[in-house]
C-alpha cells in the first residue's frame, strides 16, 4: 500500500476519464513534467493501484441490444461444483460479468445478446446446460444511467 498524493488522485483521475491519453498528454492535465508523470504511473502500476487499461466498446454497435441480468442458484453445493460452475460460465461468450454473490442467489450474470430470441437460445443451451444449475432469474435491462467509479 502506497500514499497517495493529490497529484497522483488527480492522475488517476485523468486516466479514469481517457485510458488512451500519453505520460505527456496526462503530465499537461496535471500540471508535472512528462519524466515526472511517467514514473508516478510506472510506480501506480507496479503498486497494483493501475490494475490496466482497458478499451469500451459499444454493445449496440456491434449488435448486442440486450442486456440481461441473471440470478443463478446452484442445485448442489459444494467445492467442485462451484468451481465446475465458474470455469464452464465464464467459457461463455455472452456472459460478460460472473460474479458469486452472497444472497438468494449464488451467482449473478450479466449477458449479452443481439436480441430476445438470442438470449433464449443462450440461456436454454448454454446457462441451463451448465454444471450445478438449479434456479435461474432473469431481469431484462430497460435503461442504464452510467456512473463513474471515478475518485472523488
Amino acid at each position: 500500500m502506497i500514499d497517495l498524493d493529490d497529484t497522483d488522485r488527480a492522475l488517476l483521475r485523468a486516466m479514469q476519464k481517457d485510458g488512451s491519453l500519453s505520460a505527456a498528454a496526462l503530465a499537461k492535465k496535471v500540471d508535472l513534467s512528462q519524466p515526472a508523470a511517467w514514473r508516478r504511473i510506472k510506480r501506480l502500476e507496479q503498486a497494483g493501484i493501475i490494475a490496466g487499461r482497458r478499451v469500451l466498446l459499444d454493445k449496440e454497435k456491434l449488435g448486442f441490444g440486450v442486456t440481461v441480468f441473471l440470478g443463478v442458484k446452484l442445485a448442489t453445493k459444494g467445492r467442485v461444483s462451484l468451481e465446475d460452475f465458474e470455469r464452464a460460465v465464464s467459457a461463455i461468450p455472452e456472459v460478460q460479468v460472473v460474479q458469486h454473490v452472497l444472497g438468494l442467489y449464488d451467482y449473478r450474470l450479466k449477458v449479452i445478446a443481439r436480441d430476445i430470441p438470442d438470449f433464449e437460445r443462450v440461456l436454454r443451451r448454454r446457462v441451463m446446460t451448465l454444471p450445478g444449475v438449479g434456479d435461474v432469474e432473469a431481469n431484462v435491462l430497460l435503461s442504464e444511467e452510467k456512473r463513474d467509479i471515478a475518485l472523488g
